[in-house]
């Protein structure tokens, strides 16, 4: 039940997230997208860059701040996940960007560039 209930609150940050990006004049391209490697909360333009963004909700910062939660081995899945992105769409010569947007309770913060592929 406990799942269930995570997942509902990750889409529902999810949705406050994808709103708040395009406010911030980002271009939304995908959402949710999954693969063997793992998942991508959101895609999308911003500027010049194809941008992969993960999204993290914490009620209060009792557990630490959301993007702490971002962790080495997490980053690796999404930077997998992103290249496996890149070459299916065939998106060869494009810059792109790992952005984390953290939601604490009602307060959104957008991290550009929040980790590099290396």
């Amino acid at each position: 039940m406990e799942n269930s209930n995570n997942r509902a609150i990750g889409s529902k940050g999810e949705e406050i997230a994808a709103k708040f990006l395009e406010k911030q004049g980002y271009k939304i391209i995908d959402r949710n997208y999954r693969c063997r490697f793992g998942e991508i909360d959101i895609i999308g333009m911003d500027s010049d860059y194809l941008t992969f963004i993960e999204v993290k909700y914490r009620r209060n910062i009792n557990t630490g701040y959301p993007i702490e939660a971002v962790g080495y081995y997490k980053q690796k899945r999404i930077i997998k996940t992103a290249m496996y992105y890149t070459k299916v769409k065939r998106l060869y010569n494009v810059d792109i960007r790992f952005d984390v947007v953290e939601i604490v309770n009602n307060k959104i913060r957008v991290v550009k560039d929040a980790f590099k592929c290396n």
